[in-house]
């Protein structure tokens, strides 16, 4: 069972406000998930990695390789990743499990967007990671293609730039066959390249923005910014 688009959440008030803001979250905490983690952390980029439940039930041991140098590489970059993740005090959650993912005004879990806030919510047991970007390292790109479409979004061949101009990201996913270290490596740096260089557009856009709100609230504006309809 993977996470699911949560679109029939019955709404709770409480949510929102106990919501933790994240710039990244990363669902899966194996090889792919550290590796873009790694590469954010390396550009001063925050991310929150969580486990997915694909993984939990699969097992620590769920990728089956024959060839045994493939398998020593692996086994060796997990291992430095995971140092890496350890001396930089990266946000890893192994024990926090992704439920849930929704875009922000398209469900009735967070309906209203907030001027400058974050794009993107993931349900976990204990509350809701509000995020810029998402990362997903398992999810079968049938689903993704559904949940694209039930945001009224038009999906062509390329699934993963439709997806990257939504701010969610795929590493490892879709894959024939399992993916080299090199080439999880070379889409982990993919990944961080586009995430700092969005966030880098996105920061001219929201401080003229978040100038006119703080404005509009010291004048004692109380109008509700409008939910995004598909």
């Amino acid at each position: 069972m993977l996470p699911k688009p949560i679109d029939h959440v019955a709404p709770d008030p409480s949510v929102p406000s106990a919501a933790e803001m994240t710039t990244t979250v990363v669902i899966g905490s194996g090889l792919s998930g550290l590796a873009v983690a790694s590469e954010l952390s390396r550009r001063g980029v925050q991310s929150i990695v969580v486990e997915s439940i694909e993984c939990l039930n699969s097992g620590p041991n769920r990728t089956v390789m024959t060839d045994s140098v493939s398998l020593s590489e692996r086994t060796e970059l997990l291992r430095l990743l995971r140092c890496y993740a350890s001396s930089h005090s990266l946000d890893i959650r192994q024990e926090t499990v992704a439920e849930g993912l929704c875009m922000v005004g398209y469900s009735q879990l967070l309906p209203a967007p907030v001027l400058g806030s974050k794009k993107w919510a993931v349900q976990t047991r204990n509350g809701v990671l509000l995020a810029d970007h998402v990362v997903l390292t398992k999810y079968p790109q049938n689903q993704l293609r559904r949940f694209v479409q039930s945001l009224g979004l038009a999906v062509g061949i390329d699934i993963k730039a439709a997806l990257r101009a939504i701010g969610l990201y795929l590493i490892g996913v879709g894959e024939m066959l399992t993916p080299t270290t090199r080439e999880i490596v070379r889409q982990a740096k993919v990944i961080s390249d586009s995430i700092v260089s969005q966030g880098a557009l996105a920061a001219q856009v929201i401080q003229p923005v978040k100038a006119s709100v703080m404005a509009a609230a010291v004048a004692g504006s109380t109008r509700r910014p409008p939910a995004i309809s598909v």
